[in-house]
């Protein structure tokens, strides 16, 4: 009797200490909080010591969002939370029911649409809790497509590049020693590319992002569709358990991941009103399967194909300098590369976890060099097949250069000197001795102006 009451109380005491453990661990802390901004919205990052229960909600006059986090503490001090930039004007907290849960506010300077979720650990962060505001941001107007005659220079656009730099923001990509880290390093190589690529007539480069935030895979090659992008390029730097690995690589999208985008596309073709083919306003919702789908292969055949000889010039390129982990152009499903009407690739730089690598992509001049072999292979592509009605398949028929003697320009409403200028191919200084004109560049609607040759 007496031992069995002794292993009774043994498992009360038992029962107890695991119920007034649970309880004690139930409690999370927050211990850090991060802002991110980007063009379009601003992260914030709630960094905890374990998983939490949240609600969220708005309330009006003055504008504010609260943040009830249920069984947790603060742990932080908000007040050093660096706030510019961002659509909050502060950011204060407080206990309820009892000090047992957190209470968050957040005091808005404009209006946002909040959305919260949880994130489970990594190798970089433990248990955090975001809450992206995104912004009212006006729709960018639709780049204006050429209609005229491609005999008439100023109707001719520019090649449009989309320079995605991998990763960003809460998302570090690799890291490698010293910490240096492939957000970072890729984001250098694609300013490089933007900045080679305005000098070069004919091109218009646009990042996806230019600043440390953080953008989804899908919005990356959205955002190329709405740039009106001829051509978008991925940049990445690779990573690998065994600090051994090294090589640089450049990818494009695989057959088995071409028929499975495919599928998606035509899957959503109901409430799709993304455009088939690039510039032209082809979309799927008011077509039958069949010709959907003849339309979704042949668009994304001519896309790959572009695809790998934009590929296979660059991986040329880098191969004179760079070692590459392979000596062919490589295919994988990447989702970055799913855009059916845009050619696009993916350049792994070089493995940032192997030592001599990482110090070569931390290096300015080196993330120059692999730029310029990028760009080098984007130019000799479109130079070959230049889009219609573009400046550089003007230059390739020959009628840039055919214009050895002047020609003339009659001025319209909302001209001047410097426009017409530049839409001639010529300098503003050429362009005033040519027609006598002073530095005040003084024209009149209806006259007529000597065009000297470009």
């Amino acid at each position: 009797m007496r031992n069995r009451m002794i292993r009774r109380a043994g498992l009360i005491v038992l029962l107890l200490s695991c119920w007034l453990g649970t309880a004690g661990g139930y409690a999370a802390e927050v211990h850090n909080v991060r802002v991110w901004i980007a063009p379009d919205h601003a992260r914030l990052v709630f960094d905890l010591s374990s998983e939490v229960q949240h609600k969220l909600f708005t309330l009006k006059k003055p504008d504010r969002i609260v943040l009830d986090v249920s069984d947790a503490s603060l742990q932080s001090n908000l007040e050093t939370v660096d706030l510019s930039g961002s659509p909050v004007s502060l950011i204060r907290s407080g206990s309820r029911n009892g000090g047992k849960d957190l209470r968050i506010v957040l005091d808005l300077k404009e209006h946002v649409k909040p959305k919260s979720f949880a994130l489970k650990p990594n190798d970089q962060y433990g248990h955090r809790l975001v809450l992206d505001l995104y912004r009212d941001v006006a729709p960018e107007a639709p780049q204006k497509t050429a209609v005229a005659s491609a005999d008439d220079p100023a109707a001719l656009r520019d090649i449009v590049i989309a320079i995605d730099a991998g990763h960003g923001g809460e998302d570090p990509g690799a890291i490698g020693p010293g910490r240096v880290k492939e957000k970072t390093v890729v984001l250098g190589i694609a300013r490089e590319l933007n900045a080679l690529l305005q000098k070069e007539r004919g091109f218009q480069p646009k990042l996806t992002r230019d600043g440390d935030y953080y953008i989804s895979l899908r919005s990356r090659t959205e955002r190329a569709r709405k740039m009106n992008a001829d051509m978008f390029v991925s940049i990445h730097a690779d990573g690998f358990r065994d600090h051994r690995a090294r090589g640089a690589s450049v990818w494009v999208l695989s057959p088995r991941g071409a028929s499975s985008e495919m599928g998606r596309w035509l899957a959503q073709k109901e409430n799709s009103a993304d455009l088939i083919g690039g510039v032209g306003g082809v979309s799927l919702e008011d077509k039958d399967d069949v010709l959907a789908k003849v339309l979704l292969d042949m668009s994304m055949t001519a896309s790959r194909s572009d695809s790998r000889d934009i590929a296979h010039s660059i991986h040329k390129n880098m191969s004179k300098f760079a070692k590459m982990h392979k000596k062919q152009v490589e295919q994988a499903g990447f989702v970055v590369l799913k855009s059916p009407d845009i050619p696009s690739i993916l350049v792994e730089t070089g493995f940032i976890t192997n030592h001599d690598e990482a110090a070569k992509l931390k290096s300015k001049a080196y993330q120059r060099k692999m730029a310029e072999a990028i760009f080098a292979g984007i130019k000799a592509h479109f130079s070959a097949k230049p889009p219609a009605l573009t400046w550089l398949a003007w230059q390739k028929e020959g009628r840039g250069a055919a214009r050895a003697t002047p020609s003339s320009y009659k001025v319209v409403r909302g001209d001047t000197l410097s426009v017409i200028a530049s839409r001639n191919g010529v300098s503003l200084s050429a362009l005033r001795k040519a027609n006598g004109l002073s530095n005040a560049d003084q024209i009149l609607v209806g006259q007529v102006l000597k065009i000297p040759a470009s």
